[in-house]
């Protein structure tokens, strides 16, 4: 049997990071990737946001995550050459009712480290997007966009440039924890052809499929397994180029951040995502879901076309579930809550874990000893 220090699940976002934080500390890992690329799903079907840090409570992991991770992410980027704005992002009051969320969420922001944010009257956000509508504005300067794709790819390059590798289109089978390690059974999927490997240390960030890798792991108890639901976000596009500079959110709603107003580095427009509850992975974005797109948005942008609105592609956000509850935050879990030495669990890695997937590969090394 190969052997190796570290494995690696999910050669998304955050698990590259994690790849190349474990390779750069010493440790041979191996990422595997049950898809033919890296970053093929909720990696790749998202806004590609580098967020601020304003919507999580003091002291979560997201918070201190996307904080730490917004700085090593645009210093990342900037120091190999990946293209990125730091465009900065209104959110949007488009009721008086309203303007008491900004204000909460200017103090969530602050407590949380945020301090570069300013509040705005309808003329001031005027002033700067003219073709907003809103009664009130909250100003972030530090929020930005960046060629996520771009990033992996470089993710990748420094985990092969380190000495570790990446094994794609391989599904991983069963894992059993031993006194040696974790022997690791793997398929390739287009051959069919198994294959074992042992490995000291044995890292589950496999996003959507995480619930379920973790329950083929030998000896982990199923009450550290939370139930994954799925809340898939759609997207739509107009042609033509924004006639904002900056990103344009609505205030939150329940299961995501509202159906906002990004941009690409080319500059064309993308509303989304909206929230819909499904039971399995599906990425058809259904044309009909347009005439609620069109309500939300005309709520901040009254010069919205008429039709103008076309299916772009959804992402679906793994939500994780432990007794009925829903665990709003990042769930990462070592030996000290399983019990099992050498393995940690990422579950419900979704929005901000593009931002914050440098600081996580740094706390998730921390805790490989």
């Amino acid at each position: 049997m190969d052997r190796v220090d570290c494995v690696v699940t999910g050669a998304g976002a955050v698990g590259l990071a994690i790849g190349r934080e474990l390779s750069l500390r010493g440790l041979e890992t191996l990422v595997i990737e049950k898809a033919t690329a890296v970053g093929t799903e909720t990696s790749a079907r998202n806004s590609e946001v580098i967020h601020a840090g304003l919507y999580y409570p003091p002291g979560s992991l997201k918070a201190g995550f996307c904080v730490r991770g917004k700085e090593q992410l645009y210093a990342f980027a900037t120091a190999r050459g990946i293209q990125y704005q730091k465009c900065g992002k209104l959110i949007v009051a488009t009721g008086p009712e309203q303007e008491a969320v900004l204000q909460s969420i200017a103090d969530r922001a602050s407590a949380c480290g945020v301090s570069d944010l300013s509040l705005l009257s309808a003329g001031q956000a005027k002033a700067l997007e003219p073709a907003l509508a809103c009664v009130a504005a909250l100003h972030s300067p530090s929020t930005g966009i960046i060629d996520s794709h771009a990033y992996m790819l470089a993710l990748q390059a420094e985990i092969e440039g380190s000495g570790g590798g990446i094994a794609l289109n391989t599904e991983i089978v069963s894992v059993h924890p031993g006194k040696d390690g974790f022997r690791i059974e793997t398929v390739d999927r287009q051959s069919g052809e198994r294959f074992q490997l042992l490995a000291r240390h044995f890292v589950n960030s496999a996003g959507l499929w995480a619930g379920a890798l973790a329950a083929c792991i030998d000896g982990l108890d199923r009450r550290f397994i939370p139930e994954i639901r799925y809340a898939k976000g759609n997207y739509f596009s107009v042609s033509g180029m924004a006639p904002f500079s900056r990103l344009i959110y609505p205030v939150p709603e329940p299961g995501g951040l509202g159906v906002h107003l990004t941009r690409d580095l080319a500059g064309t427009m993308r509303f989304g995502p909206d929230v819909e509850w499904v039971e399995r992975i599906d990425y058809t974005v259904d044309p009909n879901r347009a005439a609620r797109f069109d309500g939300e948005i005309r709520k901040y942008w009254p010069g919205l076309r008429d039709g103008a609105l076309e299916p772009a592609y959804s992402g679906i956000r793994p939500k994780p579930y432990r007794d009925g509850q829903a665990m709003t935050d990042f769930v990462i879990e070592g030996a000290e809550i399983h019990g099992v030495p050498g393995l940690v669990n990422l579950f419900g890695i979704e929005s901000p874990g593009l931002t914050a997937s440098l600081a996580i590969a740094q706390y998730v090394a921390g805790m490989l000893k």
